[in-house]
């Protein structure tokens, strides 16, 4: 897969996993995020893939690799959504003293 392939297929892979996940944060992010998101995401579900199955997944412009790209990209966003908050709620329990 070419250069551009993979940047379509990340942003792809992104902007699915961000409307998966939903929340107010859906609206904020734009194309570039959903590249880093989704090429980050497809990476990180790669490593699921195997960790799971044992198997190395093919780099293919498929179905099975957009679906684990978008499985990547979605627990990529869970994580930051998580560490996000996490961080909100140290930045309240700070100002409260």
């Amino acid at each position: 897969m070419g250069f551009f392939s993979w940047v379509i297929f990340g942003a792809l892979a992104g902007w699915v996993a961000n409307l998966a996940v939903g929340g107010p944060d859906r609206r904020r992010s734009g194309c570039l995020v959903n590249i880093a998101v989704g090429i980050v995401g497809a990476a990180l579900g790669g490593l699921i893939y195997r960790g799971i199955t044992g198997q190395r997944e093919t780099l293919g412009f498929d179905l099975p690799s957009f679906g684990v790209a978008v499985l990547g990209s979605v627990v990529l966003l869970l994580i930051l959504r998580l560490i996000s908050s996490a961080g909100q709620r140290n930045r309240r329990s700070r100002d409260r003293l």
